[in-house]
């Protein structure tokens, strides 16, 4: 137990830290949320409800942008080893990036990148 209390301590402090934010923005806030305003597109009257569901080809393109996200997530810290690791580490990026293409292909073979 003595090993978590400094965690035990620091989520209690961020509880507390939270709790008492909110309750200063409630005591301090000036007006209450405007519960009968439409969300609005540049100013546009909205065409359709705010809560309606999208398209499920936006899934398979959010897809392919978290793959592609990935990608540069794992190649920034990859450019600073790469001289170190030799050329193992070259063979393995382009594993990584032939991976990634094939999802990439699959999607646009399976039309997810057509937009008509």
């Amino acid at each position: 137990m003595d090993t978590l209390t400094p965690a035990l301590v620091m989520l209690a402090f961020g509880v507390l830290l939270v709790t008492g934010v909110r309750i200063l923005a409630r005591a301090v806030s000036v007006a209450a949320p405007l519960t009968d305003v439409l969300p609005h597109a540049g100013g546009l009257p909205p065409v359709e409800h705010p809560v309606s569901r999208f398209h499920v080809r936006w899934y398979v393109v959010t897809m392919v942008f978290l793959a592609f996200d990935m990608e540069m997530i794992f190649m920034y810290p990859w450019t600073l080893v790469v001289a170190q690791k030799g050329p193992a580490a070259v063979v393995e990026m382009f594993g990584f990036l032939a991976l990634l293409m094939a999802g990439v292909l699959y999607a646009w073979r399976e039309g997810a990148l057509r937009w008509t």
